[in-house]
């Protein structure tokens, strides 16, 4: 039968891996929290430049996410106006990704330059891919869901290791440039053509 002392450790034991689980599950939601908002309610009119660092962390804000993990850099040029925000995005990563035909993990390089309006109005709303509307009330935006966005765009809808990505460019074949095919019937003998113009008659 344990004694009170065991007892007393086996609880001591308990509550401190109890602490650390409630510590991490704190950590997780705060992390990613706020550090990319950009507060705009504060910014005077005209250009405005910012920088964000990211890691594996961003991208375990999100959910059902297609990226295992990875690092990178955003760059935001803001201009803004009485009526409008225009941001521009240079973000520069990479991403750890899984190989669809051998489960792989592999590094691919991101480079992306887009740019999108915030237009000013009395409600939420996306207008198309690169104009917002947002409340006028509003006064920080979190650029970390446009990012977490731009980034999912630029993955290949095939994701390919580059070792099977070299065997898939070497299967390919190239069609015919129109040049080639100028040379080509260039290169047909002149009698074939007469034929064919007393087959039209």
């Amino acid at each position: 039968m344990p004694n009170q002392s065991s007892l007393l450790s086996n609880e001591i034991e308990a509550n401190f891996i109890k602490s650390l689980y409630l510590c991490a599950l704190i950590l997780n939601w705060v992390v990613g929290r706020g550090i990319f908002d950009i507060d705009i309610y504060k910014l005077a009119d005209g250009m405005h430049s910012f920088e964000f660092d990211f890691d594996s962390s961003f991208f375990e804000l999100f959910e059902d996410r297609l990226i295992e993990g990875g690092k990178g850099k955003i760059k935001v040029l803001l201009d803004k106006s009485a009526l409008l925000l225009t941001l521009v995005f240079d973000i520069d990563a990479i991403v750890e990704l899984v190989c669809d035909r051998s489960l792989e993990k592999f590094n691919y390089q991101i480079n992306v330059n887009k740019e999108i309006r915030l237009k000013y109005g009395d409600h939420a709303e996306e207008l198309n891919e690169d104009l917002y509307l947002i409340s006028a009330k509003t006064q920080k935006i979190d650029i970390g869901k446009f990012a977490y966005e731009f980034i999912t765009l630029a993955i290949p809808m095939k994701k390919l290791h580059p070792r099977l990505q070299e065997d898939a460019d070497e299967g390919i074949i190239y069609s015919s440039s129109e040049a080639d095919l100028e040379s080509l019937n260039n290169d047909i003998d002149p009698r074939w053509n007469e034929l064919k113009k007393i087959n039209k008659n």
